[in-house]
């Protein structure tokens, strides 16, 4: 359970999508990726990651990827390949102006994780993947 209320989630495009974000805290900015079938608030927020990282003094960044949350969800599975959504996750640095981040990503997450770092090697300070097959 939740000790607080998490915030309302932002928008911002990419690819002609409209993809669902937050950002709480200040500090080193670590960006959190959830897995299949899940969300923003099921995989970070209602497990308490959010909170964790937020009190430990780090700007927690979390995006529901295409398809998932309240993230557009298009028609064509061309358009879930993990290049292109963790292309969307490099998006949202560069829409948030954090050239460098922590990543951290649970499942398919973690998938996209290791794509962003593969293919945009200069944003990712460190890699976490959670719970990752290949």
């Amino acid at each position: 359970m939740l000790s607080y209320s998490p915030p309302e989630q932002k928008f911002f495009f990419h690819e002609d999508l409209k993809l669902s974000y937050t950002v709480e805290g200040d500090g080193e900015p670590i960006l959190l990726i959830h897995g299949f079938a899940s969300s923003l608030y099921i995989n970070w927020y209602s497990s308490g990651w959010v909170e964790f990282l937020r009190q430990y003094g780090y700007k927690v960044i979390t995006i529901d990827n295409r398809g998932h949350g309240k993230s557009a969800k298009p028609h064509s599975g061309d358009a879930y390949t993990p290049k292109k959504m963790a292309d969307d996750a490099a998006a949202l640095l560069d829409f948030l102006k954090i050239e460098r981040a922590h990543v951290m990503g649970y499942s398919m997450g973690a998938r996209i994780a290791a794509f962003l770092t593969l293919h945009h090697p200069a944003m990712v300070h460190s890699l976490v993947p959670v719970s990752y097959t290949h």
